[in-house]
């Protein structure tokens, strides 16, 4: 961290939320405080460089993150050495520069809403909490297709599309008006990031917000650095030195985190019938100090048996022993 701060002129605060295979975290509004624990001890200072690694999270979180760094400095640049996507992605829009490596990677910012409403998630029990998450602009892909492909026009296609979609899930409706809501909302905070630095540009920001947030195509599409530098986006190659940098500490955190090992309770356990497990899952640290979230569980060995299954079949038990954000100074 100190050896980029020398390079970029810059004091750095990094944000990784690690996207291990079945250990996933994202961007949310726990961040704020920690962050902002790290920001008092920096002070105000002329730049700021965000380190991001993401693959997205809660988007008015990243909104808000984007407003806390920028009480403390006058230019906020963003380190990007690999995935910056979705909500990170909406995050960088914030910035007045976004230095990003050749594997630098940026995405869609078009949300996905998951709420009680949407389609439970298949082999899993039934809860608020197990549901599929819904993707806005496929909602508005479908009702395209009603009405361009399969020849629904007016209320009455309107209907009929909603009709259909209420016999395969009754709570459609609730779900597809949760998703409505969010669409707005998407483009006012891009809109309000990009005129931070943008002000003065008004058909720039809405060109660039229309392409990031409706005509990509697919929330998997990736940008890198010569397409963002296309699309509008103020993006600068990392020189060699800051490149080889920032590189070498994702990959620390690569490490840290296990993110190219996908979880699996079997594989974890080995021969063994039980053994508690520490996995460090996302991390918030600047020059000063660290913030590790870390989860501790333990994983049990056990046979399902029937009426559960027809035969007893192998399985195994997780419980969360601890966990949350542990501090080092």
């Amino acid at each position: 961290i100190n050896q980029i701060q020398e390079a970029r002129g810059s004091k750095v605060i990094c944000y990784v939320t690690g996207d291990r295979q079945n250990l996933p975290t994202k961007i949310a509004h726990d961040c704020h405080p920690l962050i902002f624990s790290h920001l008092r001890e920096i002070g105000t200072t002329n730049k700021i460089d965000l380190f991001l690694y993401t693959q997205g999270g809660i988007t008015v979180a990243g909104w808000g993150l984007v407003h806390l760094i920028r009480e403390f400095c006058e230019v906020f640049g963003i380190l990007v050495p690999f995935r910056a996507l979705s909500c990170g992605t909406l995050i960088c829009l914030g910035a007045d520069e976004i230095v990003m490596g050749r594997l630098g990677q940026l995405g869609p910012i078009d949300p996905s809403t998951q709420n009680p409403f949407n389609p439970p998630i298949p082999g899993v029990p039934i809860s608020p909490q197990n549901t599929l998450p819904m993707n806005v602009e496929d909602v508005v892909s479908f009702i395209d297709l009603a009405k361009r492909e399969i020849g629904l026009k007016g209320d009455v296609g309107l209907s009929v599309a909603l009709e259909t979609l209420s016999k395969m899930n009754p709570c459609a409706p609730l779900a597809l008006g949760a998703a409505h809501r969010v669409r707005p909302q998407i483009v006012m905070l891009a809109k309000g990031l990009l005129k931070i630095h943008m002000a003065d540009r008004p058909k720039e920001i809405k060109r660039i917000v229309e392409i990031l947030a409706k005509q990509l195509g697919s929330h998997d599409y990736l940008i890198g650095r010569k397409e963002a530098k296309e699309i509008g986006l103020k993006v600068t190659d990392a020189s060699t030195e800051v490149e080889t940098l920032i590189w070498e500490l994702y990959s620390e955190y690569e490490g840290m985190m296990e993110l190219n090992t996908p979880y699996s309770p079997q594989t974890f356990l080995g021969q063994q019938q039980s053994a508690t497990g520490t996995f460090n899952r996302a991390a918030i640290e600047s020059e000063i100090m660290t913030h590790i979230f870390r989860t501790i569980k333990q994983v049990n060995r056990i046979t399902i048996a029937p009426p559960v299954v027809p035969v007893p079949t192998p399985g195994h038990q997780e419980m969360v022993i601890d966990e949350g954000w542990i501090r080092y100074s």
